[in-house]
């Protein structure tokens, strides 16, 4: 009887760790999904078209100009590699309008938003943000009446304008949406939660997101509404009103409930692979849905060459020598107590 109860004892502890290990916390991985080609590197931001092409834009620091954009097909080949003429090297956020099906791109080096042939590469104007050198535009948002808002890290600001672009307004501005922290940007990726009742802005120095209530366009007082994702950059909404943030100080991808409580941490880096290319997330910067699966640029940027003190990426980040896009599956694990 005595040896009985042991074995009993023993084998519920070990379907209990059975279970718990089943339930356990689970890092899906982030694999390679293409590689950029030669002479373009720090791919930062992302869009999908209706096909699931992945249009990348280009933050290349080393570089004289014009930035570029890469295109690549749902399987990762090549499609195009395109020149923007005129601009800068340092091309931000990138998006397909919803409404309007227009390809836009932010143009930090140049303070404005270009709107560019998804075909051709041809860019046009289409909105100036004000501050001069102050003005720090990084990131674009639009909600269901087809106003565009783009973030601006460096003023503390929300900027929006219509869908056909021109000029802009301040939509809304606020020290919680600036920063003196690091990485050295404030508003940075942002989206609408599905009724439109609030736009949810990553803080990447302050390692925060943000809530701005909305109600009838108008914007309410912002608030934080989680702490502590190092380095806070992209960010998007799924159906759910899931809040998926990159972490780009700790290669990472945060997935928050709509309450704030963090229920799955995605990715991981895994070190520099032989041909120089990142394995996993080295400094995540941008994401996006498409094809059942998460699309992440890896900027892996290197902040010491803005005269910055290095971060925890730095040495990582220097020693890329062609730069990667990363894919991990576009869903949520399951968690123990959810």
């Amino acid at each position: 009887m005595k040896l009985s109860r042991t074995l009993k004892g023993a084998l519920l502890a070990l379907l209990a760790a059975c279970s718990l290990q089943a339930h356990a916390w689970i890092r899906s991985p982030a694999t390679t999904f293409a590689t950029l080609p030669a002479g373009t590197a720090h791919p930062e931001g992302i869009t999908a078209d209706a096909q699931g092409n992945l249009y990348v834009a280009n933050f290349d620091v080393g570089s004289a100009g014009p930035g570029n954009i890469v295109v690549f097909d749902r399987a990762g080949r090549l499609l195009h590699k395109f020149d923007v003429a005129g601009s800068s090297a340092l091309l931000l956020g990138i998006a397909f309008h919803p409404q309007t099906a227009a390809l836009l791109v932010i143009d930090f080096g140049n303070k404005q938003v270009l709107r560019i042939d998804p075909h051709t590469g041809d860019p046009s104007p289409f909105a100036t943000i004000p501050g001069g050198a102050a003005a720090g535009p990084n990131a674009l948002a639009f909600d269901a009446l087809g106003n565009v808002y783009i973030s601006d890290s460096f003023q503390g600001k929300i900027w929006r304008t219509s869908a056909a672009g021109g000029a802009v307004s301040e939509w809304v501005a606020d020290p919680l949406l600036a920063t003196s922290g690091v990485p050295p940007f404030g508003a940075n990726g942002m989206a609408l939660n599905r009724a439109g009742t609030a736009l949810f802005v990553a803080n990447t120095g302050n390692d925060t997101v943000v809530r701005i209530p909305v109600a009838g366009g108008v914007a309410g007082t912002p608030a934080v509404f989680v702490n502590s994702i190092n380095g806070a950059d992209g960010l998007l909404i799924d159906d759910d009103d899931n809040i998926w943030v990159a972490a780009n100080q700790a290669d990472e991808i945060v997935v928050l409930d709509p309450s704030g409580k963090v229920i799955a941490k995605l990715g991981d880096f895994d070190g520099i692979g032989p041909h120089g290319s990142p394995r996993g997330l080295l400094f995540p910067a941008s994401l996006v849905m498409s094809n059942g699966f998460l699309y992440v640029t890896n900027l892996a940027l290197d902040l010491r060459l803005f005269g910055l003190p290095q971060t925890v990426d730095s040495q990582w980040a220097a020693s890329v020598k062609r730069h990667t896009i990363a894919r991990i599956k576009a869903q949520i694990p399951p968690v123990q107590g959810r």
